[in-house]
């Protein structure tokens, strides 16, 4: 198993059909109109701001992510100060400060099958070292809280600050979710959990699998309440981490894999 940096259209394309794998097939989170090609895209995918890995388990690929570094032609599309797809929705002004260098992590995707593997960790040590080569020193991302439930996903960010996650430097405000709907169909919590919560008793409550990966494995901090995406129609959380922060277990296993380092086109 390996992870490289996608330099050919090939590994392009390896990248968004497991995109579509994911959120197509596996999580159904695409509807509307099916495009034939079965390829999860977006206009961020071919700027030369943007950084494609992709994992491979032999010649198969089974897990993907992409990196948005600063676009000054973006930022000066959306009236924003970097360019980033989050900034879209976001007011990201206060984040940014003199020294950071900060980029977007986004459509992070495992096959079913490999969400337990080797393959996890080979992604974000493949992110990292990219990050660390480019002189990225922060990451912003917003992490698929699994549900198009608001009650649910206040209540996950609720045990997210409990567990002390919630970011004690950074805080962003996030507009009204106004798409997502009255009657939600993909619930998270069930009502015994929800009982538990009003009672007070937040211990042993779940929190979705992205964020708690974020938080524990890369040192992630939340820095709003929940941000409803209506392309996925799911609950996101807002997040930051500083890759000097990234935590001394993850970087031991990340140091683990260095005898296969991050593949490049000669």
């Amino acid at each position: 198993m390996h992870c490289r940096v996608a330099t050919t259209q090939r590994e392009l394309d390896d990248a968004v059909r497991v995109r579509w794998t994911v959120f197509g097939g596996e999580l159904g989170l695409m509807t509307g109109w099916m495009p034939p090609s079965r390829r999860e895209v977006s206009c961020f995918d071919t700027l030369d701001t943007t950084v494609h890995l992709v994992v491979y388990a032999d010649a198969a690929p089974v897990a993907t992510l992409r990196l948005l570094l600063p676009n000054p032609e973006v930022a000066d599309a959306i009236g924003g100060r970097l360019g980033l797809e989050l900034e879209q929705k976001l007011d990201l002004s206060e984040v940014v400060r003199p020294g950071m260098v900060v980029a977007e992590t986004s459509r992070f995707c495992v096959l079913d099958g490999w969400r337990h593997s080797e393959a996890v960790t080979r992604l974000h040590a493949g992110i990292y070292e990219e990050s660390r080569r480019r002189g990225v020193t922060h990451w912003l991302a917003s992490a698929n809280l699994d549900t198009d439930s608001r009650e649910d996903a206040m209540l996950s960010c609720q045990v997210a600050a409990y567990r002390g996650w919630m970011s004690q430097r950074w805080r962003v405000d996030v507009p009204e979710p106004v798409d997502a709907p009255v009657i939600p169909s993909n619930p998270y919590y069930t009502p015994m959990e929800r009982l538990r919560a009003e009672q007070g008793l937040l211990d042993g409550l779940r929190v979705p699998r992205a964020p708690t990966l974020f938080a524990r494995k890369m040192g992630a901090r939340f820095i709003s309440e929940p941000l409803y995406d209506a392309s996925f129609r799911r609950f996101t959380l807002p997040l930051i981490a500083a890759l000097d922060e990234v935590p001394a277990s993850t970087l031991a296993r990340f140091n683990a894999l260095a005898q296969h380092p991050l593949r490049r086109a000669a």
